[in-house]
């Protein structure tokens, strides 16, 4: 009796001892995100895609207007607010960069024409099809490959080593190595290398048909020698300020800071003239003029005394208008 007793008493403290320990806590599974290079990587660590930069970009610095930049870069600001997405043209931050040239053409479109159309010798190429299909492999160019004979092992002697320092007879197909050489690319190869001179021929020549007269009547009271970006020319409040060429109207009003009332007109993908100081404009962005034809009236908008300020400009850079303008 006192045997099962005693072994009663060991279950219940068993039990007890049981039910009073804690069971072992598992941590929670960490899942840790890794680089292709096997580095974690921390998601909100990770450093942001870098901005675009070089040609055809731009950083606004302080002080900067869109409208200012564009005149600088020779580039509508309509334009460069549809490159950018930009729902504020007054909205541009410090340090943001703009594209301020038309994009060569659609983001994320690759050369894979030009790469599969040059394959490298001996490389087997297939073209890539829709996922899940395999393209037929595109055949392997004629003569990439090694097909004369191969050379043999003769035993040193003066006749053998006479043999060996002739010239190579032709081919058996008649043809011989000069023949067989890979021809010059012609002019159809060559797409990029003839087109620049021919593009850069033609806008040269555009720009020298371009007919220039002075905008306006009055003394010259600055020259682009002496620092200016144009030139200044003297006058009354009100005298007629004429499109010095033919062109379309680029900009019309007051957004840039320094020229006042200012008038740009496009004449060519690469000149355009700018009329500021105005007291009055009399035309609209858009609009074609003509040559001699009244754009506005002068004034002293953003200047202390009543002038134009005109100004040729080359791809955005001011150039001397005296080099352009009939002399007086």
């Amino acid at each position: 009796m006192k045997k099962i007793r005693l072994a009663v008493l060991g279950s219940v403290v068993s039990l007890l001892a049981a039910c009073g320990s804690t069971p072992n806590q598992q941590p929670a599974p960490v899942v840790e995100r890794t680089s292709s290079t096997g580095k974690v990587v921390d998601a909100a660590a990770a450093p942001a895609a870098p901005a675009p930069s070089g040609r055809g970009y731009y950083t606004v610095k302080k002080g900067d207007t869109l409208y200012r930049i564009a005149l600088e870069a020779g580039q509508n600001w309509r334009d460069i607010v549809a490159w950018n997405n930009l729902t504020n043209p007054n909205d541009i931050k410090v340090d943001q960069t703009l594209r301020v040239a038309p994009p060569d053409r659609a983001p994320g479109t690759a050369q894979t024409a030009a790469v599969a159309a040059s394959p490298a010798a001996g490389l087997d190429v297939k073209p890539l099809g829709a996922p899940g299909t395999s393209a037929p492999a595109a055949p392997v160019p004629v003569g990439s490959n090694k097909t004369g004979p191969r050379g043999d092992k003769r035993p040193y002697s003066e006749s053998a080593l006479a043999e060996l320092e002739k010239p190579d007879a032709p081919a058996a197909s008649g043809t011989s190595v000069a023949s067989a050489a890979p021809s010059a690319p012609t002019k159809a190869e060559q797409p990029h290398a003839a087109d620049k001179p021919a593009a850069a021929s033609q806008a040269a020549t555009e720009d020298e048909g371009v007919s220039w007269m002075w905008p306006a009547e009055g003394k010259v009271v600055g020259t682009f020698e002496g620092g200016k970006k144009g030139v200044d020319i003297a006058g009354k409040a009100g005298q007629a300020v004429l499109a010095a060429g033919a062109g379309k109207v680029m900009y019309a009003g007051s957004g840039i800071r320094g020229y006042g009332n200012l008038v740009i007109i496009k004449h060519t993908s690469n000149l355009l003239s700018a009329y500021a100081h105005n007291q009055t404009i009399l035309v609209k962005e858009g609009q074609s003029v003509t040559k001699g034809q009244k754009i506005a009236e002068m004034g002293k908008s953003d200047s202390d005394t009543v002038k134009l300020h005109f100004e040729i400009r080359q791809q955005g850079k001011p150039v001397d208008p005296s080099k352009y303008l009939p002399p007086r």
